[in-house]
C-alpha cells in the first residue's frame, strides 16, 4: 500500500515544498501587474498589497508547518495532530489564492499578457509547493481493508489527520494568554476581512480562499481542538475574551460604513442565538421566526415617538425594550400554544404561515384594508435616535484617539443585548430545563415516557426565543430607521430572514453557543461583500448548504454528542485507559495466568 498519494522521497518531497513556497512569497515583493487599475495596487515592488498579502501570508505558513516536519524545537507545538495534511492545505490555499489573482489580473485587463515576473514566480512557486506536497506521507495510513482506493479517495485521505492527544497541564495564566491570544487574532482577522472595500470583491474572494483552508489546515494540524479543550476548562475567561474582542471592534473601524455591518452582524447574530433555543436546544423547527423580530420592532417604532406612529406616544427606550420583549413572548405563546402538538413537518408547515401572515397583515394594517396601525407597505419611517444617559445616539463621539460613529454607538449598545442572550442561552442550556430541551429533541417519546412535561417544556422554548428575539428587534428599528414589511420575510436577498437565520443555526452548529455567532457572520459579510452576485445569492447559498450536508453536517462549530452522532466511526479525544497493578493482578487471578 503506498504512503503518499505521488512517488516521490519524502525528504525530497519536502524540500521542493519549501523551495516553492519561498519561491511563492519572493514573488509578492515583485510587481504583478504594470496597473494600478487592478484593486489593491500590485504594482509597487518590495511593498506586497492586495492579494499579494494574502499569498504572502498563505506561503509563511506553509514554510512554518512544512519546517516542522524536520522536529525543530519551537516548532513542534504547531503540529500535535497531523504534520503533513496541514502543508497540504496551506500549499493548496497558497496556490488557489495565486491562481484566482492571475486569474482575475488576465480577465479585468485583457489577457496573460497583463502579468509582470512577480506574479508567474508566485504561481509557478505555488504550484511546485502543492505538487511536492501531495508527496509527502500520509498522517492517516489508508488500510488494506476492502478494494484498493480510487484518486480521489486517495487524496481525501492524504487531508485526513489524526486527533490531537492530550496535551500537557500548562499554568493557569499561560492557558489565559493563550485564549486572550486566540481572540485578539480572531479579531484581526476579522477586522481585516470586514475592512476589505465592497469594490474590490476580488481581494475578498481571496481571503475567502485563504481563510477557508487556513482554519482547516489548522483544525488538521490540532491546534484548534487544543484551543477548543483550553476554551472548555475556562468558560468565563472565554467569554470575557469574546466580549472583550468584540468591544474593541468599532474602535477599529474609521468608517461608518464598516460599523454599520458590524452592529448588522450582531443584530443577526443574537437572533439567530435566540432561535438556537428552539432548533438547537428543543428540536423544533421553526420557519417563521423572523416574525419575532418584526413584532419587536414594530413594538419598538409604534412607541418611540416616530412621527407615523398611530400610537402617538414615546416611551423611553427601557421601557420600549420591555414592551418589544413582552409582546413578542405573547405573540410566541399565542402562536405556540395550539400549534406545539404538532412535530416535524407539520410544525414546520404551520411557522412558516405565521410568518407570512405577520407579514401580511402588517401590510394590510394601512387604514385601507385594516385599521391604520403600521402604515401598511410603506411601514413606520422616522424612528428617533437613542439618547441614553446624555449620550446622543445620532452624533459621533470621541473616545480618547478613536472617534465612534452612529453605527458605533448602536453597536456597543447591541454588544449588551448580546451578552444578555448569552447569559440566557448559557445558564438556560446548563440547567435542568436545558437538559431536558435536549431530551425531547433526541426523542420526545422517552422523554414523556420519564415523566418530562413535553407540551410545556416546548412551549417555554418557543416564548423564551420569541423574547430575545424582540429585544433585538427593538435596538434594530433605530439603527434602521425604519421598520417594513418586506424586512421580514421568509427569505429574501438581505438577511435577517427566517430562510438565513435557520442557515446561520445549521451552518455554525445548532445547540452551541459560538456556532450562530460564526453562521451570521458568514452569511451577512459574503452576501454585503459580494454584492455582484446578489442574483445569484440564493442559488449559492443553496449549493452552500448542500456540501455542508455532505462534508460537514454537524455545523461548523459542532458539540461532542453532533460529533458522535456524525461521526461515530471516527476517533475523538478519548484518554487512553489506565489500568492499575490491582486490577491486572486480578485479571491474572481470573484468567489463571500469571504474568
Amino acid at each position: 500500500m503506498t504512503t503518499a498519494l505521488l512517488p516521490l522521497p519524502a525528504p525530497a518531497a519536502r524540500i521542493a515544498t519549501l523551495a516553492g513556497a519561498a519561491a511563492a512569497l519572493a514573488g509578492t515583493l515583485l510587481p504583478w501587474t504594470w496597473t494600478s487599475e487592478f484593486p489593491g495596487d500590485l504594482t509597487v515592488t518590495g511593498y506586497p498589497g492586495g492579494l499579494q498579502v494574502l499569498t504572502l501570508t498563505g506561503a509563511v505558513l506553509t514554510l512554518l508547518f512544512a519546517l516542522t516536519g524536520y522536529g525543530i524545537p519551537g516548532l513542534r507545538w504547531l503540529t500535535p495532530a497531523g504534520t503533513n495534511s496541514p502543508v497540504r492545505l496551506l500549499a493548496l490555499a497558497t496556490f488557489g489564492t495565486t491562481g484566482y489573482a492571475m486569474g482575475a489580473i488576465s480577465y479585468e485587463l485583457g489577457g496573460v499578457v497583463n502579468l509582470e515576473p512577480g506574479a508567474w514566480v508566485s504561481g509557478i512557486g505555488a504550484l511546485v509547493a502543492v505538487i511536492a506536497s501531495l508527496a509527502l506521507p500520509y498522517d492517516v495510513p489508508l488500510t488494506d481493508d476492502g478494494p484498493a482506493p480510487n484518486a480521489w479517495q486517495r487524496f481525501r485521505n492524504s487531508l485526513a489527520a489524526p486527533s490531537a492527544p492530550r496535551a500537557k497541564a500548562l499554568p493557569g495564566w499561560a492557558e489565559i494568554i493563550i485564549i486572550a491570544v486566540a481572540f485578539g487574532l480572531g479579531l484581526y482577522v476579522f477586522t481585516y476581512g470586514i475592512d476589505i472595500p465592497t469594490e474590490d470583491s476580488e481581494q475578498f474572494i481571496g481571503f475567502l480562499i485563504t481563510a477557508g483552508f487556513a482554519v482547516t489546515a489548522l483544525n488538521r494540524a490540532g491546534l484548534i481542538a487544543r484551543l477548543t479543550a483550553l476554551t472548555t476548562k475556562h468558560r468565563n475567561v472565554t467569554l470575557a475574551a469574546a466580549l472583550v474582542a468584540a468591544l474593541c471592534f468599532p474602535f477599529t473601524q474609521d468608517t461608518a460604513e464598516y460599523a454599520l455591518i458590524g452592529v448588522n452582524i450582531l443584530i443577526f447574530a443574537t437572533v439567530a442565538l435566540g432561535l438556537n433555543v428552539v432548533v438547537g436546544l428543543a428540536g423544533l423547527l421553526d420557519l417563521g421566526y423572523v416574525a419575532f423580530l418584526g413584532v419587536g420592532a414594530y413594538t419598538a417604532a409604534l412607541v418611540s415617538g416616530a412621527p407615523l406612529s398611530a400610537i402617538g406616544v414615546k416611551f423611553p427606550f427601557w421601557a420600549a425594550v420591555l414592551t418589544g420583549a413582552v409582546v413578542s413572548m405573547i405573540f410566541g405563546v399565542l402562536i405556540g400554544a395550539p400549534t406545539l402538538r404538532l412535530r416535524g413537518d407539520y410544525l414546520a408547515i404551520v411557522t412558516l404561515g405565521f410568518g407570512e401572515i405577520f407579514r401580511v397583515t402588517v401590510n394590510a394594517l394601512n387604514g385601507n384594508s385594516g385599521p391604520d396601525l403600521t402604515n401598511g407597505s410603506q411601514g413606520i419611517p422616522s424612528i428617533p435616535d437613542l439618547n441614553l444617559f446624555g449620550i446622543d445616539f445620532a452624533l459621533s463621539h470621541d473616545v480618547g484617539p478613536f472617534t465612534l460613529s452612529r453605527p458605533a454607538n448602536y453597536y456597543l449598545l447591541m454588544l449588551v443585548f448580546t451578552a444578555v442572550v448569552v447569559l440566557v442561552f448559557r445558564r438556560s442550556g446548563e440547567s435542568r430545563i436545558g437538559r431536558a430541551w435536549v431530551a425531547i429533541r433526541e426523542d420526545e417519546t422517552a422523554a414523556t415516557a420519564m415523566g418530562i412535561n413535553a407540551f410545556r417544556l416546548k412551549l417555554l422554548a418557543f416564548a423564551l426565543g420569541a423574547t430575545l428575539a424582540g429585544l433585538a428587534g427593538t435596538v434594530q428599528a433605530h439603527v434602521n430607521y425604519t421598520v417594513t414589511p418586506e424586512q421580514y420575510q421568509f427569505a429574501g436577498s438581505v438577511p435577517p430572514n427566517s430562510a438565513f437565520l435557520l442557515a446561520a443555526v445549521i451552518l455554525g452548529g445548532m445547540g452551541t453557543l459560538s456556532g450562530p455567532f460564526v453562521g451570521a457572520a458568514l452569511l451577512y459579510l459574503i452576501p454585503a461583500k459580494l454584492q455582484f452576485m446578489q442574483d445569484y445569492q440564493l442559488f449559492l447559498f443553496g449549493i452552500a448548504l448542500v456540501l455542508l450536508m455532505r462534508f460537514r453536517p454537524e455545523g461548523l462549530v459542532a458539540d461532542r454528542r453532533k460529533q458522535l452522532e456524525f461521526h461515530e466511526n471516527d476517533q475523538l479525544d478519548v484518554p487512553t485507559p489506565r489500568k492499575s497493578d490491582e486490577t491486572d493482578a486480578g485479571i491474572a487471578k481470573a484468567g489463571g495466568v500469571t504474568p
